[in-house]
């Protein structure tokens, strides 16, 4: 995944957490557009560089605001959403030079948000205020909409509730120096993460690099954390008293995100779950495809898998959504998530999967193509569902 140490900070409340990780598929330019933007007429067009982040518009009304990002630079780009507070409104990561990507955000409260484009994704980024006019607006939060919610929010609960434990027994093994154990409980532990990334992203306090930053991701000075380091630890370098403390930090986080999820003020949006099924799918092509992921246990296909996984489950969550609006598009959705799981059958070695540095690029290339089908089809989801 992307794991940048650029803070997403915000308030405690999430009720627009979803909002967070609406993200559409890395695609090129599409064609049937209706301006040069590559956007529909009323999108609002970003032209991302490497110095600049220039919007066709700066101003909106409350309710839905559709954001078409273009990246003409040098640097892999990324763009934000800001409420109050700095509170992650919505976001697109991993744009790279010469994509486009398009972010649907629910903006129900008037008053001024900041954008902004970060190339090279680190810092603040180049900012510009946002200005939305218009009466608060309620989001959909009846019937098959409060269905959504509900079930998808059930399964973040399942996930979290089974990622602490997970968590507990492999920080245990490290500590207890039982380093077969320990590689063993590696990506069995990661799974319940994977399948729920970007709520994680969407969570104030840098909550998601600490549990997942790699070491290509680093600023300079700052303490690496998180699964990665100990994986290191336990591939490369060995074990030390200061993996130790690592561990206690992912214990302390992992709870952090758990207490995150199940506080009172959580809620989630059910017109952006398709977002972080989306979210989840550029996650695997971005960084799991290429094995830059995992680059010490070579557990990527763990990875892979839960990404799927979790995509598919949030997919089923706006399913009975989706069927009333476009049923040919789930049933488009339905047929590239078994090609993708036939594909990854391939690669089953007991209860796991090979190691991913035994798959060669033919063989990458390959899934990677069934992941783009799959993208291309899933990014069309989240605009469906938030149709009137």
């Amino acid at each position: 995944m992307n794991n940048h140490p650029a803070a997403k900070a915000g308030m405690a409340a999430v009720a627009a957490l979803l909002a967070g990780v609406s993200l559409t598929s890395c695609q090129a330019k599409d064609e049937g557009t209706d301006n040069a933007g590559g956007g529909a007429a009323s999108d609002i067009t970003v032209e991302a560089s490497d110095n600049e982040c220039k919007l066709s518009g700066t101003e909106a009304s409350t309710g839905p605001s559709t954001f078409v990002v273009s990246n003409n630079g040098n640097k892999v780009t990324e763009f934000y959403v800001y409420g109050e507070g700095d509170r992650v409104m919505g976001e697109v990561e991993n744009i790279s030079p010469g994509l486009q990507r398009k972010l649907i955000v629910q903006l129900t409260e008037p008053g001024t948000y900041q954008t902004s484009c970060r190339p090279g994704m680190v810092g603040d980024g180049i900012r510009n205020d946002f200005t939305v006019s218009g009466e608060a607006v309620q989001v959909d939060t009846e019937g098959k909409f409060k269905e959504a919610a509900d079930s998808y929010k059930r399964y973040v609960n399942s996930q979290t509730d089974a990622l602490v434990p997970a968590v507990e027994a492999f920080v245990a093994a490290v500590k207890a120096r039982d380093v077969p154990s320990a590689k063993a409980q590696y990506p069995t532990s990661r799974v319940y993460f994977e399948r729920i990334e970007p709520v994680a992203e969407s969570f104030p306090n840098d909550l998601d690099p600490r549990i997942d930053v790699r070491e290509a991701d680093l600023e300079e000075g700052q303490r690496w954390t998180g699964f990665h380091a100990i994986e290191k630890a336990l591939w490369v370098t060995g074990l030390t008293p200061e993996t130790d403390k690592v561990g206690d930090q992912l214990m302390a986080d992992v709870k952090e995100l758990t207490d995150g999820v199940k506080a009172p003020d959580y809620a989630i949006d059910s017109t952006q779950i398709a977002g972080g099924a989306q979210g989840l799918l550029d996650e695997i092509a971005i960084s799991k495809i290429t094995g830059e992921e995992e680059a010490f246990s070579h557990t990527d296909l763990w990875d892979i898998n839960a990404n799927l996984q979790g995509s598919q489950t949030a997919v089923s969550s706006v399913r009975p959504i989706l069927d009333e609006k476009d049923a040919e598009l789930g049933k488009r959705v339905d047929q590239r998530f078994e090609d993708v799981e036939a594909l990854l059958e391939k690669y089953r070695e007991g209860d796991g999967f090979v190691s991913y540095d035994k798959v060669t690029e033919p063989q990458r290339q390959e899934l990677s193509r069934a992941i783009d089908a799959l993208s291309k089809e899933v990014s069309q989801v989240q605009g469906v569902v938030a149709q009137k």
